[in-house]
């Protein structure tokens, strides 16, 4: 959670009936052939889409089932205009999750935010939520100037916690009393420090010495 700005996954179920011994095995050949050509194989197909005035609404239908807050008209409206770092997680041409982020800066440190990254509950171990994080990994590594991802996670959402440490995220303080209205109310603030190329490296190092020379 492969990776590009717009990518499909194809996955294909199907199944298959063995024979138990010598003498049954054409006869369980023939019902094997007969069933898989009853059995239509479904394809499952992942994509993300833009954010527009024209399926905002979608995207507030959809938190609305799969969050337990409720997200402000502010919040939808400057949505509108974060082009990227808002996405919509289709499957099969449905809305089924989306991820929202913004950029934070402070303390000198630039770091995107994921605000909210979810999908409906029949429509999980798809690999949707996995490609909406890659979909954040890709923008973080284009800016190339961000220094970490961060978000905050309900500390009893098990199935979120483990989802996050499988890709890197790290526990790295407890927000008391994050959420007003829920039970528990504090939420940990999960990280994944982003590591510079070597490049990035060298531009910050003559960055620095030419700051030096310059006090100088």
């Amino acid at each position: 959670m492969i990776y590009f700005c717009n990518p499909s996954y194809t996955l294909e179920m199907t199944n298959s009936v063995l024979g138990t011994n010598n003498s049954s095995q054409n006869e369980n050949k023939t019902i094997e052939n007969t069933e898989h050509k009853k059995r239509r194989v479904k394809h499952v197909v992942n994509e993300l889409g833009d954010l527009t005035q024209h399926n905002l609404k979608q995207l507030k239908v959809l938190n609305r089932d799969v969050f337990p807050v409720t997200y402000n008209e502010k919040f939808y409206k400057d949505l509108l205009d974060v082009g990227e770092l808002a996405k919509l997680a289709y499957c099969n041409d449905v809305v089924v999750g989306a991820v929202c982020c913004r950029i934070d800066i402070s303390d000198n440190r630039r770091r995107l935010y994921i605000m909210t990254l979810g999908v409906l509950a029949k429509y999980r171990q798809l690999g949707l939520g996995t490609m909406m994080l890659q979909h954040v990994f890709k923008l973080c590594e284009r800016d190339g100037n961000i220094d970490s991802i961060y978000l905050h996670v309900q500390v009893n959402n098990d199935t979120a916690l483990s989802f996050y440490k499988k890709f890197g995220f790290q526990i790295v303080s407890t927000a008391t009393e994050y959420y007003r209205r829920l039970e528990p109310c504090d939420a940990f603030v999960l990280e994944h420090t982003l590591k510079k190329s070597d490049q990035q490296k060298k531009v910050t190092s003559t960055t620095t010495v030419a700051s030096m020379n310059d006090v100088e």
